[in-house]
């Protein structure tokens, strides 16, 4: 197997297993080392430690950081799509959300704004059956997420979201039109979540598990692209089980150097807010350093960077 075909087999894994969206740095150039210097908010960590883990970001690689509030992404793709319209970069925003998050107040405000404004902007929206716990069906009434774009006058389609040439062409036409003609595109992506939706979720209580089997085992995306390589001779599952030895290797050897390494300096919890420190902050720094001093069996700063 070639490695062009391999990268496009491993990039779709990632998008399924990884969070979110953490596939498209991986493509773009972001190291398993960065990943892990983010989850463990280490001195190497881009945000200082002032992130959840597994919320990255990078700014080489124009991938802005993962916010945890449900939507925020939409009218902040909106807004940076505008800009690149305004700088005529000839370039366009993508941005991934759920069906869970369409029901958000942002939603409506960032499609109404890149439809008016026509912003050069793709709206991936994954339908995956289920928002944590509600289901599609207690959520909406409407035909899904494409009937909205078509409301508000954005360019839809609705695609099989199992099927990875499907998304690709579909996002590759998106680009086209988002960047030629400075109009925003809406894609829905049908699929279904097999996993359950966090490690705090146990999804076996609001559904029934031979459902999810099934649909493991049938209508994967990974288990359909990898039939589909195989069927092509060009995967095999000797080469699966080196493959997935080797990345688990690389792995390990990622986390286990992002877990040795040191934290932020604490300098990091003041600054880069405002230009110089507002009083209050300056107070709560003193105090901060104070206590350091005054209870060093209690505060240790042996494990922080210095500043």
């Amino acid at each position: 197997m070639n490695k062009k075909k391999l990268h496009i087999y491993l990039l779709f894994l990632f998008f399924n297993f990884q969070y979110r969206e953490a596939f498209m740095l991986l493509y773009r150039g972001f190291t398993m080392d960065e990943m892990m210097n983010q989850c463990f908010s280490n001195d190497m960590d881009y945000g200082k430690g002032r992130q959840m883990p597994i919320h990255y970001g990078s700014k080489k690689l124009n991938f802005q950081t993962i916010s945890s509030p449900l939507g925020t992404q939409i009218p902040q793709a909106t807004g940076a799509a505008y800009a690149l319209k305004l700088s005529n970069s000839r370039a366009c925003t993508i941005c991934f959300f759920g069906e869970g998050a369409a029901s958000e107040g942002d939603f409506h405000a960032g499609l109404n704004m890149a439809a008016t404004l026509k912003c050069p902007v793709i709206f991936m929206c994954r339908n995956n059956g289920y928002a944590i716990s509600t289901p599609a069906s207690e959520q909406y009434k409407g035909d899904g997420i494409a009937s909205r774009g078509i409301g508000y006058g954005i360019d839809t389609i609705r695609v099989d979201g199992n099927d990875i040439w499907a998304v690709y062409n579909a996002t590759k036409a998106a680009r086209e039109i988002a960047v030629e003609e400075n109009k925003p595109v809406l894609i829905e992506a049908m699929t279904y979540r097999i996993g359950h939706h966090s490690t705090s979720d146990d999804s076996t209580k609001y559904r029934d598990r031979k459902e999810v089997e099934e649909r493991a085992q049938f209508d994967n995306p990974v288990t359909r692209l990898r039939r589909y390589l195989e069927h092509k001779q060009w995967w095999t599952q000797e080469e699966e089980d080196a493959w997935r030895k080797e990345v688990r290797s690389s792995l390990m050897k990622s986390f286990n150097a992002a877990e040795k390494r040191k934290k932020p300096s604490l300098d990091h919890l003041f600054s880069e807010v405002y230009d110089e420190l507002t009083p209050n902050l300056a107070s709560q720094k003193q105090e901060l350093e104070e206590l350091l001093k005054k209870y060093p069996e209690y505060y240790s700063t042996e494990d922080y960077a210095s500043s």
